[in-house]
This record gives structure tokens, sequence and C-alpha cells, in this order.
């Protein structure tokens, strides 16, 4: 199905889209793991200009697709395809950096992290397309070995043929963002690196945000106290947007934590929406899931309207093309 509706209407269609997905609360899984936080390396200062690594606009493929269905993988594959394929997104011999939140040290179940069935379905698509090597990495906030093993991300990237890096000290490089107020933080070398970059967050509810979604997910590009972000989030959040443009946005909604986020834990705040969205716009996607699920919009996600100011991609998600397919 096209959704293609004159406004306001559009809008609330695409709305309703989201909030009859999935089955309500889901009740699944188990356990409370929570450990050390990482430590903040230290390097040499690296100039380093913002990399974008988006796509151009298309006019023959949508700018959204939302897919539903019990299948995460499969989920994965459909909306892909509906975007354009991932030969849109990754050329023969690329190396692919696929970044999806494992900041945690948390079961599948508990939604804190991103599905690991979503994570192994994007490294096969990768591979399939012809890139050179996919990598698995994010900078976590618990034990990085504990949460990446927890929360499942690792024995599926593994058995999908990816390759697993841990946020070592050693691979962090100072990089002068640019930003309207981050300067020189360290950053995860293979961020810098890569020739693709493929966000991979889950919606979950976020105590001081309200929602946690793929643009407050680059906060796992960096090392160092990112806590101090926290006393200017959203100009942080746009500044970090800015620095590094996504190729592609997969979010992971199969199961949404929709309070006590953003650590979770109580399986009674998780609701199984059973969704994959995919987009090329990182503001679009926020909006829609932000506005679907929890009610926010750019008056209390601040940063979306920054990041829209800077042209960073749109907070009217109802003014693009989006597909939905449910399996």
């Amino acid at each position: 199905m096209d959704l293609d509706l004159a406004q306001p209407e559009r809008r609330a269609a695409l709305l309703r889209l989201l909030r009859a997905g999935g089955l309500g609360a889901a009740a699944v899984g188990a356990g409370l793991w929570l450990s050390a936080r990482s430590r903040r390396p230290q390097q040499a200062a690296v100039a380093m200009a913002q990399r974008n690594l988006s796509v151009a606009a298309d006019p023959q493929w949508p700018a959204m697709v939302v897919a539903q269905g019990a299948d995460p993988a499969a989920l994965v594959r459909v909306a892909v395809e509906r975007i354009g394929g991932m030969r849109r997104f990754v050329s023969r011999g690329d190396v692919v950096v696929i970044k999806p939140n494992i900041a945690w040290d948390r079961t599948p179940e508990q939604a804190a992290t991103t599905n690991p069935e979503v994570v192994a379905a994007l490294v096969r698509l990768c591979l399939d397309a012809g890139a050179r090597k996919a990598i698995v990495t994010d900078v976590s906030v618990n034990d990085a070995r504990s949460a990446f093993e927890r929360s499942g991300i690792a024995a599926a990237a593994r058995s999908a043929g990816a390759e697993l890096v841990l946020p070592e000290a050693r691979l962090f490089r100072d990089v002068d963002l640019r930003g309207e107020v981050l300067g020189v933080w360290p950053v995860l070398e293979p961020f810098l690196t890569a020739d693709k970059v493929i966000n991979v967050p889950i919606a979950k509810h976020h105590s001081l945000t309200g929602a946690t979604l793929g643009v407050k997910n680059w906060y796992g590009i960096l090392g160092g106290q990112r806590q101090r972000l926290h006393q200017r989030i959203n100009e942080s959040l746009a500044d970090l947007l800015a620095f590094l443009r996504p190729t592609l946005t997969i979010l992971d909604a199969y199961r949404v934590l929709m309070r006590n986020g953003p650590t979770g834990g109580s399986l009674n705040d998780v609701s199984l929406k059973e969704t994959v969205i995919a987009s090329t716009d990182p503001v679009a996607v926020d909006a829609y899931a932000a506005q679907a699920w929890w009610g926010l919009d750019e008056r209390t996600l601040v940063y979306l309207r920054l990041a829209a100011d800077r042209n960073l991609g749109t907070t009217r998600f109802d003014s693009l093309r989006v597909d939905s397919v449910r399996l």
C-alpha cells in the first residue's frame, strides 16, 4: 500500500498505521544485568571534515517504508527492497558500518538494544550487495563485551558474516566535530573511515528527551564523558547529525520500550509493535515515530527542528512519499 492522501488526513493515516501495529504489551525474556561504564580514550586531536554519506533523492523510490509483520528479518528485507534495494546504498567493495544500539547489558526481549535479527538481516543484505566488509559496532554505556553478547547482537552479527568491533581505547580518534556546541570529541575510528554507515536504532522511551530514536543513536559514535552532552542535548544531537549523515536509517520497532527508558528492565514496559521503518531522511523517521508512539514533536524534541533548520531532513514526514507493507 502506498499512502498518498491529502493533508491533514494523510498525517492522521500515517500515525494510525504505527499506532495500530503489533500486539500490544509483550512479556518476553527476563533478567537485569548492569556493569561498569567504558573508559574515556585519549588520542591526539585530528581535524576531520563533516561526513555526508547520504544518498541522493530519487523520485522513483519512497523516502520511507513502513513494514509490519511477525518476522523481523523479513521486515528488514522487504523494507530495504521497497526503498530501492541495498545496491542503491552499497556499492561493490564498500566497507559498511552497521550501527545498532548496544548501549546496555540487556536481552532482546527488554527492548533496550536493537533486535539482533534486524542486525543480522542488514549484514547479509550488505554482503549480498557486494560490500567488502560489514562492521557492527557501538560505543556501549555498560561493559561493551557483556552488552554485545547479552543483546544477542554479537552472535547474530558473527553468524551473518560481520566483523565485530568493540570500542577499545586504541580505536578512538579525537576529532573536531565543527558543531555549534560540539568541538573536539573522541570518535570511534570505523565511523571515520567507512564508505557507508547504516544507522539501526531501536525505538524507545527516554527519561530526558521523551524518546530516543535514530539521531540520539549517534551518541554511540562517541567516547568520552557523553553525559556532558545532556547539558545542551538538542544542539548536541543536531551537531552530531551534521557531522555524520547516515547512508540509511533502519528503525527497529519490533519491540518498543514505551516507558522507563533508555535502560528499561521490566517487560511490562515493552510493547510488541512488529514494525521496521526504513528511511533516507533521518529527521523524518524520528519525527514520525516520536509523534505516533509518544505524541512528541519538534516542540518537545527540539533537535528535530534544529536539524530541519540545517537542512538535514524534514519534520514533515507527511509531506514525503511513504510506502507501507504488511507481511
